[in-house]
């Protein structure tokens, strides 16, 4: 499938920030069942990006806006093809041993209701990680319902939790931690995912996991969908929680009352036959 995204950022001061300090996480990497077809980044400010890679091998742009201004906007577009494989993930770069992706964060620390919760899915899975798994992802989606007004980026997985309610990256805090907690390395994944019901304007990416299975690897698993990674979803970065892979983190200088919009747009793109 080949998915055309454009992803629009839009900060607004009431007062000029003095300096603006950005770095974007927001270019796709190739890999087995992922093909760049084109991408691009347009910042409003006269600076220069300057891109390198972090330590889990996203790709990064970096830049600062040195002169005073009361807006700032980001444009990203391209397009990505994309194929179904059964969510496991092969050619991605790996820089560490997936037992680094038990680490708990303050985003995805299980406490005793998580573990609890978890623990009830393995009495079902016998000792099939990957039966596991699946069952988790049901699980995950079957108790936290999907609702963008109660959580917030900074919510953490045990608030999510008790409140039975969040977003993507909600749920795929209380999906890591839950997994964590029974010993199965488990990564935050921030994306795109094309709907296929003609929806094609969104409030924000999408976010969803990756779980490592012994003897076959990376698993994607996206609780909001209650299913594993497909065609639909272009995946971007990738860390132990949102932190790690949030499409766009910085800090400004001055520039009090500041405003946000997000645009996003997701949809099947022709593909072109040649003869």
């Amino acid at each position: 499938m080949r998915i055309r995204v454009s992803h629009q950022t839009a900060y607004r001061y009431d007062t000029p920030a003095s300096r603006v300090i950005q770095i974007l996480r927001m270019t796709p990497r190739p890999h087995d069942g992922q093909h760049i077809v084109r991408w691009r980044i347009d910042v409003s400010a006269d600076c220069r990006l300057t891109t390198q890679e972090d330590a889990f091998g996203n790709i990064t742009h970096a830049f600062s806006d040195d002169l005073p201004t009361d807006h700032l906007e980001m444009l990203v577009e391209g397009e990505v093809d994309t194929q179904d494989t059964g969510g496991v993930v092969r050619g991605t770069i790996e820089r560490f041993p997936p037992s680094l992706y038990l680490r708990e964060t303050a985003l995805t620390r299980a406490d005793p209701p998580i573990r609890d919760f978890a623990r009830g899915v393995a009495d079902t899975a016998a000792d099939d990680p990957l039966a596991l798994l699946h069952a988790l992802v049901q699980a995950v989606h079957a108790e936290v319902l999907f609702d963008t007004d109660p959580t917030h980026p900074a919510t953490t997985a045990s608030e999510a939790f008790s409140l039975r309610r969040g977003v993507c990256q909600d749920l795929s805090h209380v999906f890591i931690a839950a997994a964590r907690s029974l010993g199965i390395p488990s990564r935050y994944i921030g994306g795109y995912f094309w709907r296929s019901d003609g929806v094609t304007a969104q409030d924000a990416g999408h976010a969803w996991v990756e779980s490592f299975v012994p003897d076959l690897g990376w698993v994607a698993f996206d609780p909001t969908h209650a299913m594993c990674a497909t065609d639909a979803h272009v995946r971007v970065a990738t860390g132990l929680d949102y932190l790690g892979a949030a499409p766009v983190r910085g800090t400004r200088f001055g520039g009090a009352g500041e405003s946000l919009a997000v645009t996003v747009h997701v949809e099947q793109a022709a593909q072109q036959v040649q003869s």
